[in-house]
């Protein structure tokens, strides 16, 4: 059901506005030809659909496919609360050319890029005429996101803008509406200075003064904080305060004060133990168990097909393992979750590709008749997902740069047994789990192939003792709090 054209006047501005790229709803044609709403996916999604209903927030997206942009023309200015889970939701019809040109062009295909460092230099990146098309798209994206923040948000209210699709909004925010309390989160990693500037000066000043608007610069980690504060000082020359610690906590520029934030996005705990334990997953559970055997061992990862994931290297590493210690095969199995991601950009439909390859290289080298060395799967299935988080025995996860990472959070938490976490230490969440779990390099597979070796010969009670450790702390921020505390600081 789509909600019927509400009159401007009618609707009341909201105390609290929230952009973000993504919404908590997404549409599509039904077979019959009406659009049917669904809940919108990603850990953004998941971190910010703790706003209270009542605060009377409202969440401004962009519509992401041709049901989404029907949905957003037929409501006129906000969805129907029915289809939003009681969300107060804008969602913006940007033209189909525009959203491409700033979603997959710049936002995905140049500042993903930059942030986690995934450039091949010799080939890329080329910043040249078509960039700049690009880059003309994404400023009229983040406009088209600042012009309906400034007309929703009350005066004074308080707006929290998210990630790296829109880090032009806080300052073009500012320009109209310099009553504004406005904060912006990063939810990957920051480049460091030298990375930074590998974008063409005018666009790495642009992004850094865009973010600079708001009263308030937040990130997942104090290393991603840092290296924001550095870039400022690098690119900009601004003046960046620090504390007696030698913490950057503010930035000074163009008498400007924007003050920076931590908040290490934890997961939810209370729903993660409820979910893992209804029918749909001990289903799964079983089934992945008759995979396994009921006496092997299960190394398990859960990633989208995303180049910064380092899937390729994992399995490289578990084919090292069985290579370097030939009492493991026959005795475990790898369990890889690797849902599909961005799939209209060809160097990820390439990466997947890639995936199953080596997939199946190992399971034709080292398979036998009653074992498959590698379980791979490709359907996204968010209950087999919590299945296999429950009977790991060793979790892998071993992004080339992550900001944080919920699955080597969400792991311990509905672990049954006890799970030995192998955790890449350039993943933001090393910095909270670092002391139980085994961190690794992500470029060394040797090295994670024996962290995959002491990980599965780990004594089960010391393994189900760091997994309480683990559990606690990954907990520590739930997505609730790590939304209010972001506002109290506003």
């Amino acid at each position: 059901m789509v909600a019927e054209h509400v009159p401007t006047a009618s609707i009341a501005a909201a105390p609290i506005v929230v952009a973000s790229n993504r919404g908590p709803v997404s549409y599509r044609r039904d077979a019959d030809g009406s659009l049917v709403a669904g809940r919108g996916g990603g850990g953004l999604v998941s971190g910010l659909s703790s706003i209270e209903r009542e605060a009377g927030a409202v969440w401004v997206c962009a519509a992401l496919g041709e049901g989404d942009r029907e949905a957003a023309r037929a409501a006129g200015r906000r969805l129907d609360p029915r289809d939003t889970g009681g969300h107060r939701v804008r969602m913006l019809d940007i033209p189909p050319g525009t959203f491409a040109a700033a979603y997959n062009g710049i936002a995905n295909s140049v500042l993903w890029f930059v942030h986690h460092m995934l450039y091949q230099t010799p080939l890329e990146p080329v910043f040249d005429k078509a960039f700049r098309e690009q880059w003309a798209a994404y400023e009229a994206y983040n406009a088209a996101f600042a012009e309906a923040v400034a007309e929703e948000a009350a005066e004074g209210a308080a707006v929290l803008v998210q990630d790296y699709h829109l880090a032009l909004v806080p300052g073009l925010l500012r320009a109209r509406r310099p009553d504004l309390r406005i904060g912006h989160f990063s939810h990957t990693p920051w480049a460091p200075p030298d990375y930074f500037r590998m974008l063409p000066d005018d666009v790495a000043g642009q992004l850094l003064r865009g973010v600079l608007g708001g009263d308030r610069a937040a990130f997942l980690t104090t290393r991603w904080a840092e290296a924001f504060a550095g870039c400022c000082a690098d690119v900009l020359g601004a003046e960046v305060v620090r504390d007696g610690e030698g913490r950057a906590t503010e930035v000074r520029f163009e008498g400007r004060a924007t003050r920076l934030g931590v908040h290490g996005l934890g997961a939810d705990g209370d729903f993660l133990r409820e979910r893992a334990h209804r029918a749909d997953v001990e289903e799964r559970m079983a089934a992945l168990r008759a995979q396994i055997g009921a006496d092997r061992r299960a190394i398990v990862r859960v990633d989208r097909t995303e180049l910064s994931k380092n899937i390729v290297r994992g399995l490289h590493a578990y084919r090292r393992l069985l290579e370097e210690h030939p009492q493991w095969r026959g005795r475990v199995v790898h369990i890889a979750f690797a849902y599909p991601s961005r799939q209209d950009l060809a160097v990820y439909r390439d990466y997947t590709a890639e995936v199953e390859r080596v997939a199946r290289e190992i399971n034709s080298a080292f398979g036998t008749e009653g074992w498959e060395p590698v379980a791979l799967h490709v359907k996204d299935d968010f209950a087999r997902s919590l299945a296999a988080y429950r009977l790991a025995d060793v979790a892998l996860v071993n992004p080339i740069r992550d900001g944080m990472n919920l699955v080597a959070k969400e792991v311990p938490v509905v672990s049954d047994h006890g799970c030995a976490l192998v955790l890449s230490r350039e993943a933001g969440a090393a910095a909270e789990l670092g002391d139980e779990a085994i961190l690794v390099n992500p470029y060394d597979v040797e090295a994670t192939a024996r962290a995959l070796h002491v990980a599965l010969l780990m004594d089960p009670g010391e393994r189900a003792e760091r997994t309480k450790r683990l559990a606690a702390a990954a907990t520590a921020l739930p997505p609730a709090r790590w939304f209010t505390d972001q506002l109290r600081a506003l």
